[in-house]
């Protein structure tokens, strides 16, 4: 497809597949859903772009659940890989908001790109538009989606459209159901549909080889979704209930009053994973921080969290270029949020005592034993009389990405790892009775497991030698 406007600008893109239908459809609700790497996103960002071009005095809108989410990645695929020409060209420009109006891409002809995150609503849901595209809306809850379709009232283009992308989730997730139901339509989008990965006869480029070579790594459910784009549970999955919609929730200040938890599970070839923890005055548990990351020591973590969670308030004002306020012995520094009451630590004695050590901080030995464990996850999961579980993540929990699991295709976070947390069943059990969890991508799931059996499980945890 190579398009021109007035002469200033060329646009060239290959639709195919799932993009291609995407060009030609005018229903009202599109799901653009598929494996990884299919071009999902960027064939919904080239929708938008080519609308706005050839439609002047449009409103568009491009969403995503958080919006540092949306300008981390969504973004940059737009300005790098859709409107990189027409930018350099003035044709459009940026705006980065004020406090009247939302961020947008300005067209030089009236239309405009508005761009936000429902964690931050108010500017993007006060006006009105004629098509909407929100990225990763597996992300979305229900509730998001529609109060979207209420934008959808702009009324210059001659119809409005409200495209989803998504690699898919559990077959259960509203938007799968939604489809289903026939209130949206699906378009399946294939890796072929990628010129990027496959050429026009089938076979893979240079950069195809590389990016299937890692999909090829992949096991279990996530395989299956990000590989073969299949909307799947995981067979065996412990944690059936869990839902992102449900389950993950914005960042939020948290009150100094409520109780902070550690739990650690140690690791050095697998991750280490230390999640913090609050409890807010109803007893509900939210994972806030996650640090999970391999081939580092002990005492590096330690240092690591330390940093996150002090700073100096009296600096001895050294002029070293060396210097650190947190190794330094004449800065004084002081606590950004409450102490935790306890560290829960899996059993491992010399890991333990590295971590006290360099934390200046006794440990508490987790409660271990798996099934009644499990079960009570499974409890704090469930959604109550309320209308909420126990148990939720913030998104955004996770410190940082660790660049050898995101290279082996790995669980990067605790999230990551719940889909393919299932039951191992040993042979000759009769009637495939379930009897403890598959001893793989199981390290933040263990600390989860940790929390949970300290408050559910009897007893206050026993701490070790406060330093």
């Amino acid at each position: 497809m190579t398009t021109a406007v007035d002469d200033d600008v060329i646009v060239r893109y290959e639709p195919r597949g799932a993009a291609r239908q995407l060009f030609k459809t005018r229903d009202s609700e599109v799901v653009m859903a598929g494996p990884a790497g299919t071009g999902k996103s960027l064939a919904s960002l080239f929708r938008v772009h080519l609308a706005a071009l050839h439609n002047p005095n449009i409103r568009c809108l491009v969403v995503r659940k958080t919006a540092v989410s949306l300008t981390s990645t969504t973004l940059v695929t737009f300005e790098k890989k859709v409107a990189a020409d027409a930018l350099a060209r003035g044709i459009v420009t940026w705006f980065g908001g004020s406090s009247r109006e939302a961020a947008c891409y300005r067209y030089s002809n009236g239309s405009v790109i508005v761009v936000g995150g429902m964690d931050k609503p108010e500017k993007i849901m006060s006006a009105e538009y004629d098509l909407v595209f929100a990225d990763e809306a597996t992300e979305l809850t229900i509730d998001d989606w529609e109060a979207i379709a209420t934008r959808l009232r702009n009324g210059v283009l001659s119809w409005q459209q409200q495209i989803a992308a998504c690699n898919p989730a559990h077959p259960a997730h509203w938007l799968k159901q939604r489809c289903d139901q026939g209130e949206a339509t699906m378009l399946t989008s294939r890796h072929r549909d990628n010129p990027a990965y496959v050429n026009a006869d089938g076979t893979y480029t240079p950069k195809g080889r590389d990016y299937f070579a890692k999909l090829n790594k992949l096991t279990g459910v996530r395989k299956s979704r990000l590989l073969q784009g299949q909307w799947a549970a995981a067979e065996g999955q412990i944690y059936e209930t869990w839902d992102d919609a449900v389950h993950l929730i914005d960042p939020f200040t948290i009150p100094d009053s409520w109780t902070r938890w550690w739990t650690v599970d140690f690791g050095f070839t697998n991750p280490f994973v230390l999640q913090c923890w609050a409890e807010d005055d109803d007893g509900r548990l939210y994972l806030y921080r996650e640090i999970y990351r391999t081939k580092r020591l002990v005492e590096d973590h330690a240092k690591h969290i330390l940093r996150l969670l002090r700073r100096c308030v009296e600096c001895c004002d050294s002029k070293g270029s060396d210097h650190d306020c947190h190794d330094c012995k004449h800065c004084t520094l002081e606590w950004t949020e409450p102490r935790p009451r306890s560290v829960i630590c899996d059993h491992d004695a010399e890991d333990r005592a590295t971590l006290e050590k360099h934390l200046g901080m006794g440990t508490a030995a987790a409660t271990k034993t798996v099934s009644d464990g499990i079960q009570a996850v499974q409890s704090r999961l469930k959604v109550q009389g309320d209308g909420k579980p126990r148990l939720f993540v913030v998104r955004g929990a996770l410190v940082e990405r660790d660049p050898l699991l995101e290279e082996a295709s790995l669980p990067m976070s605790t999230t990551d790892e719940i889909g393919g947390y299932v039951w191992a069943v040993k042979p000759g059990n009769a009637g495939g009775l379930k009897e403890e969890p598959v001893k793989k991508d199981d390290h933040g799931c263990d600390a989860l497991r940790y929390m949970v059996a300290a408050r559910d499980l009897g007893g206050r945890p026993r701490v070790r030698g406060w330093l």
